[in-house]
């Protein structure tokens, strides 16, 4: 069975629960994608790597998702050597999505620096998207080549609800509805975490 961050996951731009602004540059990269590297920096549960795999889908890009804690030098070699060919067929780009960067190995971080450099070998038809909680553990040099987006809970409640709720219809009917407006309060506006509560109560349902 899959968990409703699973089976709810947003695939377009437009469904995400607050976030204007990292919508509003997302929204036109998707229309118009160039070689670019992006840092999604915010608290778990904002939506920080369900807007990187949308991204994808929409663009539509070829993926390479490296967890959290597994992006070491040489698996950043590798990925450089991927994406060093065309993106598989029906794709235009090749999308490297690289989770909780503030945990990437420091020979990790070091080779990024070429790579990101566009001066010198940043990859045709290529989009770097990493998710950080924060930038303490991230170079200056590092942070100099990425465009940096702020992902926070302010603003996502009223979305947050709209989804409970429509998640609730469809998973439990009639079903007498918990108050979604204190799941979501509860949660601190973090939406995987209203979800996490949301599949709990729809046990009881």
């Amino acid at each position: 069975m899959k968990s409703l961050t699973e089976s709810y996951r947003p695939h377009s731009i437009a469904e995400f629960a607050g976030l204007a602004q990292p919508k509003q540059f997302m929204a036109k990269l998707q229309e118009n994608p160039y070689e670019s590297a992006w840092l999604f920096v915010g608290p778990s549960g904002t939506g920080k790597t369900s807007m990187a795999l949308a991204l994808a889908d929409s663009i539509p890009a070829q993926l390479h998702h490296i967890p959290s804690q597994r992006c070491t030098a040489s698996e950043v070699e590798r990925i450089q050597y991927a994406c060093s060919y065309y993106p598989e067929f029906g794709k235009r780009f090749h999308l490297v999505l690289v989770d909780e960067a503030d945990q990437m190995s420091k020979a990790a971080q070091v080779a990024f620096l070429s790579i990101l450099d566009p001066h010198v070998s940043f990859p045709k038809n290529t989009i770097f998207v990493f998710t950080a909680n924060d930038t303490s553990a991230l170079e200056d040099r590092f942070l100099s080549r990425v465009r940096a987006l702020t992902f926070s809970s302010y603003g996502m409640a009223p979305g947050a609800i709209a989804l409970l709720e429509r998640i609730w219809k469809t998973e439990a009917g009639a079903a007498a509805a918990p108050n979604f407006a204190r799941i979501v309060k509860d949660a601190n506006n973090n939406v995987r975490a209203s979800l996490m509560a949301l599949e709990a109560q729809l046990m009881l349902a």
